[in-house]
């Protein structure tokens, strides 16, 4: 694994975006989940909350310290990117920050609290949120969505403001733009940020290294759509690791990797097989023939993933046979 870059708890990138680690690091967090405050003042809209890690509220009340309008709420609105743990399990914690420092700052007017926002998944999985915060959600934390829900529903395209701004402040200091960008997971979003013509990628894109995905065909079509509004950004605020300066460069760098990859399984595919047939272990083998044998185990879920995007577009066929033993043909 590449040597990681130190990176500060808490960070200011931008006049209008700090950046607090989720002090979770490790081996697929890298320096750990990034959450952001997003604003030019107080009130602040967070994106995304950290895994729960008991260090990670105190960190974000020193970043919230000190706010410039403090009868205001310090955070507004919460926006998760997507379902996975290092995301969205600090939420709990993080509400209950919010209501004790309203308690600290304001204590003699009523809580006002703070809206979450997230993509809603499909049927069946919608409930895997919630099942991931184990009920760790108290009445009264945060304000519910029309109809009663816990969550206010994201739409592609749709334009978030902080719910409540300072007077004569301008709007596009706090508003982001969403794009669905499923594949990494299905909820998965990419939020623009006109103010500082930067894209947050969530786990979509990386600040380091490359990222996983459930679903190739998806992850490739959310990476043309990112690329395709590169007009509009120029810097990347990725889920985990380093601001990325070079955004769109980026973004074109992993879609024509993903597709040297596919070319390299459609070369194997259109050899003659070793046993009759191609199974996804020896296009793995052949693919990978250059890299240690330990590693071929990991690099099989990409393949059977690439597969899976080929067979959809109607560009291999799927034989028969289980995981590894899956047999392929390339459609002539």
């Amino acid at each position: 694994m590449e040597k990681l870059e130190a990176l500060k708890p808490i960070t200011r990138i931008s006049d209008k975006v700090v950046r607090i680690l989720g002090q979770n690091p490790g081996k697929f967090t890298l320096q750990g989940t990034n959450t952001y405050i997003v604003g030019a003042s107080n009130p602040y809209i967070l994106v995304d909350t950290g895994e729960g890690k008991p260090e990670y509220p105190p960190t974000l009340r020193t970043a919230l310290e000190n706010p410039r309008h403090p009868s205001l709420p310090d955070i507004s609105d919460i926006i998760l990117t997507h379902r996975h743990h290092d995301h969205i399990r600090g939420l709990p914690s993080v509400l209950s920050l919010c209501r004790d420092l309203w308690a600290k700052r304001n204590p003699e007017t009523p809580f006002s609290p703070p809206r979450i926002h997230k993509f809603p998944l499909p049927t069946p999985n919608s409930d895997l949120v919630l099942n991931e915060l184990q009920s760790g959600l108290r009445g009264g934390d945060y304000l519910s969505a029309p109809g009663g829900g816990h969550f206010h529903d994201l739409a592609d395209g749709q334009k978030l403001t902080a719910s409540v701004l300072p007077p004569g402040s301008n709007p596009n200091d706090w508003t982001l733009e969403v794009l669905h960008c499923p594949g990494h997971t299905a909820d998965s979003v990419s939020l623009l940020f006109a103010a500082d013509r930067a894209l947050f990628t969530g786990d979509g894109v990386l600040g380091q290294g490359t990222a996983v995905f459930e679903d190739l065909y998806e992850y490739l079509a959310s990476l043309h759509k990112k690329y395709d509004a590169r007009d509009k950004y120029d810097v990347l605020y990725p889920g985990h690791g380093p601001v990325v300066s070079n955004g769109a460069q980026t973004i074109r760098a992993y879609i024509d990797h993903r597709l040297e990859r596919e070319s390299q399984v459609l070369a194997v595919l259109g050899t003659t097989p070793p046993e009759g047939s191609w199974t996804t272990w020896t296009i793995v083998s052949r693919v990978y023939e250059r890299y240690p044998e330990s590693l071929l185990e990991a690099a099989a879920r990409g393949i059977i993933l690439h597969l899976k995007k080929l067979e959809r577009e109607g560009r291999v066929r799927f034989l028969g046979g289980e995981l590894k033993e899956a047999r392929w043909e390339l459609v002539h």
